[in-house]
This record gives structure tokens, C-alpha cells and sequence, in this order.
């Protein structure tokens, strides 16, 4: 039941056809930050990364390792959204300083990326 489950969310989330998965992590981010800035609630920010990690990584993972088992693309795709979001911090630190807004805008980023590669590169 459990794989069964995580099949249909993997392919929900990978078909994405009304960019309703993309606006899920657009909320996630908004989460996060309205957490990070005010609330400072673990478990708010626990339940909101993992959506966003989940939805991102299933993304990449099956932009760029369509071939792999699910759980290899799951894992690699986190693991490209990780290097990602490293660089875009990267780049935020060079530029400005990395505050919660910019911190922000860097996950907001990434899900467009993630999104747009998906949608260039995925089937």
C-alpha cells in the first residue's frame, strides 16, 4: 500500500499540469518564511521544507533521471536541489547578504528552476 501510494503522488506530482505542485511549493516557501521571520515553529518548518524538498526533488529527479527506480530519482533528485540551492546562496552571500528575505527569494528560485527544468527537460 505504501509503494502504491508513493507511485501515485510521484506521478501526480511529476505530471503537474496545471502547475498545481509548483504553486504547492510557492506556499511551502511562503511558509517558510513567514516561520522563519515570525512563528519559529519547528514543526511548521519541519512539514514545510519536506513538502518542498518532496515536490523539488521529485522534480529534478525525474528531469534528469527519468530511467532510475523512483526512490534513486527521489534521492538524487534532493541531492541536485540541495547543490542548487548552494549555488544560488552562493551567489546571494556574493551579491548581498543571505537574510531571511533572500534566503527566500533563493527557494523561490530554485522551485522555478526545478519547475522549468522539469517542464524543458522531463517527459
Amino acid at each position: 500500500m505504501g509503494t502504491n501510494f508513493a507511485s501515485k503522488l510521484e506521478s501526480r506530482i511529476t505530471l503537474d499540469r496545471f502547475l498545481i505542485f509548483t504553486l504547492i511549493s510557492y506556499v511551502a516557501v511562503a511558509a517558510i518564511f513567514v516561520n522563519m521571520a515570525i512563528l519559529k515553529l519547528p514543526a511548521l518548518g519541519l512539514i514545510a521544507t519536506t513538502i518542498y524538498f518532496l515536490i523539488n526533488g521529485v522534480f529534478l529527479g525525474n528531469a534528469f533521471f527519468a530511467k532510475e527506480n523512483s526512490l534513486l530519482r527521489l534521492m538524487l533528485g534532493i541531492l541536485l536541489l540541495v547543490m542548487l540551492l548552494g549555488l544560488i546562496d552562493w551567489v546571494v552571500i556574493i551579491v548581498a547578504s543571505l537574510n531571511t528575505l533572500m534566503l527566500t527569494l533563493a527557494l523561490v528560485i530554485a522551485s522555478t528552476a526545478s519547475s522549468v527544468l522539469k517542464r524543458m527537460v522531463g517527459t
